[in-house]
């Protein structure tokens, strides 16, 4: 499934097509995604101006000139890709490659009008895990998929004051705690893994090991939340990691997978200077846990 950095990729390839956009007319080419669509769906975006895209967590937003906002989830398999009637430039990549176009997968088409000239955005689905929704603009927080939703961990909007006052008295496992999107918005499977790997935190760890009695943050707090801030970042610049579905909407892949230093590197040599360890795979509700025991403790 996309995590935080491929979805904040996909926006940053919309924006310049569709910020400033009016949406003229909207395709919806069968009933449901993963979930219906709302009844209203169409009507209120049709004619709308795009004024923002945006994202939270692993959702895309597109803030509308009424108030509304759609709200995008790419599922497992969800793609955008951009079709203008003007010639494009290319955006080369290391591992660029045609987007596939086989319609039978468009279920939705985004038609615009821009001072650049008209165009289409698709969302192609094979696996229909994907959905989208509507709602106004000023209730998000309130809404159902945001309701006590955690901080984002790009920027410096996370710090381990708030991870302290999360984790206190926690003796839930790192790994889960930094799953639960209460906690921190976004993060999953592949990026928590590394964040620990970097922090040389094991995954095991009580999450409450890193507070100290008096409800601070513990030193070792304070690198892990570095280290989240900074693998997201970084896979945000190197385009995401292009597993199975995800592809940029330009059509090149995202390239973050192949510098992983745990994440699906079972047997392998731990990539820590001195460190001589092996990565491990374990398995931790339900999900794989890659983690290296001889520096990760």
């Amino acid at each position: 499934m996309p995590e935080l950095p491929e979805v904040e990729t996909v926006r940053r390839g919309l924006a310049p097509a569709m910020e400033g956009a009016v949406l003229t007319k909207a395709e919806l080419r069968r009933a449901d995604l993963r979930f219906p669509f709302p009844p209203d769906f169409v009507d209120r975006i049709t004619g709308q101006r795009i004024v923002a895209l945006s994202r939270r967590a692993k959702y895309l937003l597109i803030e509308l000139e009424n108030g509304d906002d759609i709200i995008a989830h790419l599922g497992m398999s969800g793609s955008f890709r951009v079709e203008m009637d003007a010639a494009e430039a290319e955006t080369p990549g290391i591992f660029h490659m045609p987007r596939g176009k086989d319609e039978k997968h468009d279920h939705v088409v985004f038609h615009l009008q821009s001072p650049a000239g008209r165009g289409r955005v698709v969302y192609n689905d094979p696996r229909r895990f994907g959905f989208m929704d509507i709602a106004r603009h000023a209730d998000l927080s309130g809404h159902a998929f945001f309701r006590g939703m955690g901080a984002e961990p790009t920027g410096n909007l996370l710090d381990e004051t708030i991870l302290a006052t999360r984790f206190a008295g926690k003796s839930q496992p790192l790994k889960a705690a930094l799953l639960d999107q209460k906690n921190i918005a976004g993060l999953g499977n592949i990026y928590v893994c590394e964040a620990l790997w970097r922090a040389a935190l094991s995954p095991l760890t009580p999450a409450g090991a890193l507070v100290d009695t008096k409800g601070k943050a513990k030193p070792a707090l304070a690198v892990l939340t570095q280290s989240i801030r900074d693998v997201i970042a970084d896979a945000i610049a190197a385009g995401g990691s292009s597993l199975r579905d995800h592809i940029q909407t330009d059509g090149s892949l995202g390239y973050f997978q192949h510098t992983f230093s745990v994440y699906d590197q079972e047997g392998k040599p731990c990539r820590r200077a001195g460190c001589g360890g092996t990565v491990t795979r374990i398995v931790q509700t339900g999900r794989s846990t890659f983690y290296c025991p001889t520096c990760q403790t």
